[in-house]
C-alpha cells in the first residue's frame, strides 16, 4: 500500500472501486490545521473529473501500470483502431480514452498508451502535431495590427483559432493539449 506521499501527476489509483487518474495534487498545511493533500481526479470509466481531498499520510490503492508506444490506424465509428508496432496486434480504443486529444489524431501517429492488466488508463498524443489547414477564410489585407484570429479546418477534421495571415495548405505546429496554434512551420 502506497500513502498520500505517493500521489503525482499520472498516477492511477484505486478509488470508490474505480481507476481514477490523477490530474493534479497538491500538499497544503493550512495554519493551525493538520496538512492535507487536494487531488483533482478523471473517473477511467465514465470520464468525468472530480476533487477530492486526502489526509497527509493516509493510505491509497496506486494500480500498476505498464506503458507502451502504438500506432495509430484508423477511426470505426465510435472507436480509434490502434496497432501493436512489434506484434501487429490490432485493437480498439473507445473515445472516452482518448479524450479531447482526439481531434488532431491522424494515421501514422504514435501514441504512449496506458494499460493496467487489460483495461486501457490513458492515451498520450505527443505535445505537438503538424497539421496542414485544409480551409479557412482568407485574411484581409492590413488587419493585421491586433491578435485578430479566425476558424482554421486541420486535415483531421479538428477547427481552431488561427491567426489572420495563415491560409489553406499551410502546415502548422499545434499543441494537443490545449488545441492552440503554436506556429507555421516549413515543409
Amino acid at each position: 500500500m502506497a500513502t498520500t506521499a505517493d500521489l503525482r501527476v499520472g498516477a492511477v489509483l484505486r478509488f470508490n472501486g474505480d481507476a481514477c487518474l490523477v490530474l493534479e495534487s497538491e500538499h497544503r498545511t493550512p495554519g493551525n490545521l493538520r496538512a492535507f493533500y487536494q487531488v483533482k481526479m478523471r473517473n477511467l470509466r465514465s470520464g468525468k473529473t472530480f476533487e477530492q481531498r486526502f489526509r497527509s499520510g493516509e493510505t491509497i490503492d496506486l494500480l500498476r501500470v505498464e506503458r507502451r508506444d502504438y500506432q495509430y490506424l484508423y477511426k470505426d465509428g465510435e472507436s480509434f483502431i490502434f496497432m501493436n508496432p512489434e506484434t501487429y496486434d490490432q485493437f480498439p480504443v473507445s473515445e472516452a480514452a482518448l479524450g479531447e486529444q482526439s481531434r488532431f489524431l491522424k494515421e501514422g501517429d504514435n501514441v504512449q498508451i496506458a494499460f493496467n492488466d487489460t483495461e486501457i488508463v490513458s492515451a498520450d498524443l505527443p505535445s505537438h502535431v503538424n497539421l496542414i489547414v485544409t480551409y479557412t477564410e482568407p485574411g484581409v489585407r492590413g488587419d493585421t495590427a491586433t491578435n485578430v484570429t479566425k476558424p482554421a479546418t486541420l486535415e483531421t477534421g479538428a477547427i481552431i483559432q488561427v491567426p489572420i495571415f495563415v491560409n489553406e495548405g499551410d502546415r502548422l505546429r499545434i499543441d494537443t493539449r490545449t488545441g492552440a496554434y503554436i506556429e507555421r512551420v516549413k515543409n
